[in-house]
């Protein structure tokens, strides 16, 4: 006996789309096939004219800290909701400094330690990346300790006040390559970007539209190409973090090309791949993300080099931000940063397969397959027998207009406010249990927990 067989739909894999029955049992799914052929199930829910896909993997959202007003248990809410069942946030090694939060400096040891203890409640599973905000070599003594915690993956900037110089960057990932770990780069060029920010407030240039100016793609592109070029010379692996442009993407498609995929991998966002920077003129500070939304033609981008295989991964980059906090008078003073982690499936299912003609497998390996290959998450963006029951039930032809106060995000806005889109998340399973369903939340909170992430194979 199965505990629950999802009956009649069509599953849909990084590679396929077929009729088949699901079964479960407990946390893992133990067939895919005719449900004829399983003994009885204590639950079945019907999936008629239904995809049954993997449940989202989203590898980059900001939740609790500096960068979200978000808990773990509003923003898993809001994820579960958009068929988000896996995000991996940041635990961040404290600085002091104007955008910190702490008064001292501390380990990255105990920054894992500090949001494993925030994440209370959570109705989705989780993992964390390590983020590196000062030029202090002791920091290397701490990476076999946190590649054992299950935290494999090393976030670094070029930018802002904990952005690193390309010399620590250098030493960096050259010790990040003796553990076979993994370097998530956030690239835009710092000094170029200050320059223009200082530039802009001196000339009293404070309307939203000045914003993307104060980061240009090409400040991307820059810092990419040094960043990556750093990295292969040190042969350590590289992961490209809200890739948002053609002449960055570009820069990837370069290395990637020279040293192979086995070494590089990206992705992008789903905003990067549906808004372009009228949305500033539209909604003032609302869509202020760093790196900025861009031109329709970056949008393109996006999808070439998705298609192209450049770009491994659509993320979110969700933060949980009030319009409080953004609408302010001049974009400087305002928050960097958007929620989307309710909206984004349903948001790039419709841009991608229902107007640009992708298929459901496209969609399978950007949003579920890839991203847990990616980041070591072997039970996960699969229906494979034996790999946990992270199962999403989707009906393609419902539509909906995205209204931000269906938030359970703390945010009281959406960057995609008002936008019809078609596909909808009726029910989303985490590790065998119902958490949403019909647009309600209905798991227990606290049945989301950490997953410690294995050293990811990258040769897929």
């Amino acid at each position: 006996m199965v505990d629950i067989l999802i009956r009649g739909g069509t599953v849909v894999t990084a590679t396929d789309m077929f009729e088949a029955d699901v079964g479960i049992i407990g946390e893992r799914i133990v067939a895919v096939g005719d449900g004829d052929e399983m003994s009885d199930a204590e639950t079945v829910v019907d999936a008629t004219d239904r995809l049954v896909l993997p449940g989202v993997v989203d590898p980059h959202v900001h939740i609790d800290d500096m960068f979200s007003f978000d808990t773990y248990e509003s923003a898993s809410k809001a994820a579960a909701l958009g068929g988000t069942t896996t995000f991996i946030d940041f635990a961040w090694q404290a600085w002091v400094g104007e955008t910190s939060l702490w008064d001292e400096e501390g380990s990255l040891l105990e920054g894992i330690e500090r949001k494993r203890d925030k994440a209370e409640n959570p109705v989705v599973d989780f993992g964390l990346h390590a983020a590196i905000t000062r030029e202090d070599e002791g920091v290397f003594e701490e990476f076999e300790a946190v590649i054992e915690a299950g935290v494999p993956t090393f976030k670094l900037f070029t930018a802002y006040e904990f952005g690193l110089t390309n010399g620590f960057m250098d030493r960096t990932f050259g010790e990040l390559a003796d553990h076979d770990a993994v370097a998530v780069l956030h690239s835009e060029d710092g000094a170029l970007c200050d320059y223009l920010a200082e530039r802009f407030q001196a000339e009293g240039k404070g309307d939203p539209e000045w914003y993307p100016q104060s980061r240009p793609d090409y400040a991307e592109a820059m810092a990419a190409e040094d960043a990556v070029r750093m990295a292969m010379e040190a042969g350590c692996r590289y992961y490209g973090i809200h890739t948002t442009c053609r002449k960055s993407a570009e820069v990837l498609a370069q290395f990637r090309e020279e040293f192979g995929e086995e070494m590089i991998r990206a992705e992008t966002c789903t905003h990067y791949t549906t808004l372009d920077d009228s949305i500033f003129e539209e909604m003032g500070h609302l869509p202020m993300i760093a790196p900025p939304i861009r031109k329709p033609d970056d949008n393109e981008a996006m999808f070439e080099h998705l298609e192209r295989g450049t770009l491994d991964v659509v993320s979110t980059d969700h933060c949980g931000y009030t319009e409080e906090s953004k609408q302010v008078e001049n974009w400087w003073d305002s928050k960097f940063g958007a929620n989307a982690l309710q909206t984004s499936l349903p948001v790039f299912h419709d841009e991608a397969v229902n107007e640009r003609g992708y298929s459901y497998p496209f969609l399978v390996r950007a949003m579920c397959t890839n991203p847990a290959r990616v980041f070591g998450l072997s039970s996960k963006g699969t229906l494979e027998p034996g790999t946990d029951a992270d199962v999403l039930v989707f009906d393609p032809d419902a539509s909906d207009t995205i209204d931000a106060e269906d938030n359970a995000s703390v945010a009281d806005f959406s960057i995609y406010e008002g936008r019809e889109v078609t596909g909808r998340v009726e029910k989303t399973f985490v590790r065998g249990e119902l958490v949403a369903d019909d647009g309600e939340i209905v798991g227990e909170p606290g049945h989301g927990q950490f997953v410690e992430r294995d050293l990811p194979d990258w040769e897929f």
